[in-house]
């Protein structure tokens, strides 16, 4: 360090101004590259978020009369004096698993314990989409086992009517 005072000091005062200067300059725009640049770019990008939220909230105010309309238009569930047995078995014949259906035990006040041999996976899970989307049951549990025949499943649910 001392070696570098010495040459610094050995220069003619124009030359140490303009060393200075330089000096000067060199730390501005380090502080400008390390500092205030990436603020002012992640300012910026805060902007932009800031506008997507904003007009994602201007369209959803403006489809939500839409949605609610809508929704007031769905059809309702399952009315539900019907018997659970009676939906399931429905369903089930509407999507094609009539046959894979071998069992049905009550569970519970509003429950039911199915049992599918041999099932078709895709209708399955069309089925069960079905019954909790238009009749307003869910699915307390599954057990899903794979059998032999690729596609085809044996399944064990607990089906529970909403609200019960």
């Amino acid at each position: 360090m001392q070696k570098l005072k010495d040459w610094f000091y050995s220069l003619q005062p124009r030359e140490r101004l303009m060393i200075s200067g330089g000096a000067v300059l060199v730390v501005i725009v380090a502080i400008y590259v390390l500092a205030l640049q990436p603020f002012y770019a992640a300012v910026r990008a805060g902007e932009q978020r800031v506008a997507a939220k904003q007009a994602d909230l201007a369209w959803m105010r403006s489809v939500a009369g839409e949605i609610v309309a809508l929704s007031a238009s769905a059809p309702a569930p399952a009315a539900m004096g019907e018997s659970l047995v009676v939906v399931v078995d429905r369903v089930a014949r509407e999507c094609g698993l009539s046959s894979a259906l071998t069992g049905q035990t009550p569970s519970g006040q509003q429950g039911i314990r199915v049992r599918l041999e041999a099932a078709e996976f895709d209708r399955l899970v069309v089925c069960l989409a079905d019954l909790q989307q238009t009749h307003g049951v869910r699915i307390e549990s599954a057990t899903i086992d794979r059998t032999g025949k690729p596609g085809l499943v044996n399944a064990s649910l607990v089906l529970q009517r909403l609200g019960a």
